[in-house]
């Protein structure tokens, strides 16, 4: 009949078994790490071309995207009334859909990127052109609907960086 153990190597057991845990902690970290770094960039470049498609998509028919008249008002405002209604969506539609296209299939790349820097000037343009209209008696729902591109602005940043040369860098 084996003895029970003793308080020292209970101790000692104990403290194996935090160093195995923290050990297995930090190459799943690490692991996490290397994944991210390979991918979250090309993932992010894609859902925002998925979102591009689809919102430039919907403009191209009549009455779908909930974004349409905005879309006409702000194109109408930005050009002096020299574009706008139907023109205005379509136009709007096919810089949309060409943005998408060019994030979700990586071709035409720095193309793309460069119309979303003009696009991103008019998409954003709503909160300083109808900030009454958008957030006047609280957020409406197409105050929220302008507002979430700010994200899209920010996460088509950390593409165009990465797009143009910048690089995430793990420390060895």
């Amino acid at each position: 009949m084996s003895s029970p153990p003793s308080a020292a190597s209970a101790r000692r057991r104990s403290a194996v078994v935090p160093a195995r845990l923290a050990d297995r902690v930090d190459a799943a970290v690490a692991a996490t790490v290397r994944f991210l770094t390979r991918w979250s960039v090309p993932a992010l470049r894609v859902a925002l071309g998925l979102v591009f498609l689809g919102f430039g998509v919907l403009k191209f028919v009549p009455g779908a995207s909930p974004a349409e008249s905005i879309a006409a008002r702000t194109v109408e405002t930005l050009t002096f009334g020299v574009v706008g209604g139907t023109a205005a969506v379509i136009f709007t539609a096919v810089l949309e859909t060409f943005i998408g296209l060019t994030l979700v299939t990586g071709r035409l790349l720095r193309t793309g990127l460069v119309a979303l820097a003009v696009a991103m000037a008019g998409i954003l343009s709503p909160i300083v052109l109808f900030a009454g209209e958008l957030f006047g008696d609280g957020m409406t729902l197409m105050g929220q609907y302008v507002l979430k591109d700010l994200v899209l602005v920010t996460g088509a940043a950390v593409v165009a960086a990465v797009a143009l040369g910048a690089r995430l860098k793990l420390d060895a």
